[in-house]
């Protein structure tokens, strides 16, 4: 694999997946302004190498997002590879051992295993040859990025977060946002949900400092690992060994015993004492596509920064989706496909999960169907699996054909019968999640596809010639009917629209799906229109049925609609200083063509200018 993040550039700049930007760029706003432009690009654009920060430091962004450069990031030529070897690793462990001979040819298995663990090594890492402790662990001296005009701060958003279990000694390596508070401080955003929360409780309950480790670049699996959703048990410095072929070798830390691995680009040590009262952190431009707002969180102090020579800092930016985490989120599919279907489901033939999802919000399952009920079954057993309980919205289907395609979702959409084949429950959701009733708690919705066959007959929407716009509903737009069977509506969310008043008023008959949008969001792209639905619709309040329809809220709940008690945060966008700044110094970059912002189409979301709507 790679010998450092710098090898890796190397192979992006010869596969002609990378861009220099040698002019001066501002790490505050300018770089996620630039990075959010070419990761919109069709295909996710370049890998962006911005040499000149105001500090002593490159900026590397979008270093995974796109097909190639994740499946580089890996070490395959596609994805699809990871899935075939761990099929065959399973398919190897699992299989029958019926003879003294068949067992012993599993030894070969097992000490190829046994290469894939982290190993520990004495002296120091290239990530220790220059090593600041004391004052001069400035965290001023990195190019820290602060992505959008409402956030807190400066935020670290790819670190390599080592903390270890004080009772079992088992690492966990974790991807958890840094909000700079001070030149030796900052915020740790450890979700209720997270391993690293839970090492930081225990301590709480031993009375102990907690040490904590954070890395930044070195191989770029390492990386990815850190966001993979590994067992709570399991070394995700294991998973990067298995992805490269080879062992991590890790180096003990300066001021603590925590290892890291020796070839990172950088290593801020420190510690977090639960005894210290927890401080504000963010608000924060999220994957989500929206603020997640402030909270408490606890505090990180640092006791030294490591650094190996020609490190480069290695960042990425979240918002509306599609970003880098997109194709990071490809990946995950892929790997955690085999564990899914060998250990847990083996009916699940493939697993795919939207890129306008946002991650966790929609998901679509094909499966083998044998009985009645299996998709219930499936869907259950998805939403207690890790950080699938996360999901909000899924389709399951046995159509045998590949659910990826979207005239196959199509197909199977046009033909849902409703109220019969939705499937409504409640459980856990991202914390992130701001339309859930309560904080990390609220509804899930199923649609049970398995009956449905794409080829069979479908009645026909019935619309009317001309809307008549009335019971609060300000426009309707039937471009998505005959295709997908969704009509899609525009409101005002100060109103309180009767949906299947208007339906019966404008004579539809037929009509699967009804999604009820802010009035402001018309003209979006139909993917656009997607992430919204998903992101602001909770199905145990958003969502109603009328005759043979389901109908979607997903206008912005701000101010109490629909009963809605908690803060609404405001879509995340550049500002307009900084789209005109960027626009006016675009010959100097050297990136070729000039890309219009994302951000001018999310502006006109915003009701005023804060990360609160």
């Amino acid at each position: 694999m790679y010998k450092n993040l710098t090898d890796y550039i190397g192979a992006l700049e010869r596969a002609g997946e990378l861009a220099r930007v040698r002019v001066p760029v501002d790490p505050q706003f300018e770089i996620a302004e630039l990075t959010d432009r070419e990761s919109k690009r069709p295909g996710g654009g370049r890998a962006l190498l911005f040499e000149n920060t105001g500090t002593a430091f490159p900026v590397l962004t979008n270093m995974m997002g796109s097909d190639r450069r994740i499946a580089m990031a890996l070490g395959v030529e596609r994805l699809g590879e990871l899935t075939e070897r761990i099929d065959a690793l399973f398919g190897e462990l699992t299989s029958p051992k019926p003879s003294l001979m068949d067992k012993l040819r599993m030894l070969p298995v097992l000490e190829k295993m046994s290469r894939w663990l982290p190993r520990n090594r004495g002296g120091r890492g290239a990530c220790q040859q220059v090593v600041l402790t004391g004052e001069e662990a400035r965290l001023s001296l990195l190019p820290v990025l602060r992505c959008w005009p409402h956030d807190g701060g400066r935020f670290v958003t790819l670190p390599l977060v080592n903390t270890v279990d004080p009772d079992s000694g088992v690492r966990n390596v974790g991807m958890y946002r840094m909000q700079i508070l001070s030149e030796h401080t900052t915020g740790m955003h450890w979700h209720l949900h997270k391993t690293g929360e839970r090492h930081y409780r225990r301590y709480a309950e031993l009375g102990r400092r907690m040490p904590v480790a954070v890395c930044l670049g070195g191989d770029p699996a390492y990386t990815y690992a850190a966001t993979a959703p590994m067992p709570d048990n399991m070394d995700e410095y294991l998973l990067a060994g298995f992805l490269r072929r080879r062992p991590v070798e890790l180096v003990r830390c300066l001021t603590s015993d925590l290892r890291v691995p020796g070839d990172c680009d950088f290593v801020i040590e420190g510690y977090v004492d639960p005894a210290e009262p927890k401080t504000t952190e963010g608000p924060f431009g999220d994957h989500t596509g929206f603020y997640s707002l402030e909270d408490a969180y606890p505090v990180f102090h640092v006791t030294a920064v490591t650094h190996r020579r020609g490190a480069v800092y290695p960042a990425t930016i979240v918002g509306v989706p599609p970003q880098e985490d997109a194709y990071i989120a490809k990946a995950t599919e892929k790997i955690f496909l085999a564990p899914i279907r060998r250990a847990m489901l083996s009916e699940v033939r493939d697993l795919y999960m939207p890129v306008q999802g946002a991650a966790h919000n929609i998901a679509v399952v094909d499966i083998v169907r044998n009985y009645p009920g299996q998709a219930l079954k499936v869907a259950s057993s998805l939403w207690g699996a890790g950080q699938m309980m996360f999901n909000k919205y899924m389709a399951v289907a046995s159509s045998g054909r590949d659910v990826r395609d979207p005239e196959v979702l199509r197909q199977l959409l046009r033909r849902v019968r409703v109220p019969e084949d939705v499937v409504l429950s409640r459980g856990p959701l991202d914390v992130l999640d701001h339309a859930a009733p309560r904080m990390g708690l609220g509804g899930k919705l199923a649609f049970d596809l398995t009956g449905v066959d794409p080829d069979g007959a479908v009645p026909p929407v019935g619309l009317p010639q001309r809307w008549e716009n009335c019971y609060g509903v300000e426009r309707a737009d039937d471009s998505l009917c005959a295709s997908w069977g969704v009509l899609l509506l525009y409101a005002a969310s100060s109103v309180v629209p009767d949906v299947p008043a208007f339906l019966r008023r404008n004579g539809v008959s037929y009509l699967p799906l009804a999604v009820l949008l802010d009035a402001g969001a018309y003209g979006f792209s139909y993917g656009d229109l997607l992430w919204l639905a998903s992101s602001n619709c909770d199905p145990s309040r958003d969502v109603a049925f009328s005759g043979g329809t389901a109908i979607f809220d997903a206008r912005t709940k701000a101010g109490g609609v629909n009963g809605f008690a908690r803060r609404w945060p405001n879509v995340v966008a550049s500002s307009p200083e900084t789209i005109a700044r960027v626009d006016a110094r675009w010959e100097e970059y050297g990136l070729g063509p000039r890309t219009e912002s994302p951000s001018l189409r999310y502006l006109k979301l915003q009701r005023r200018a804060s990360a609160e709507y």
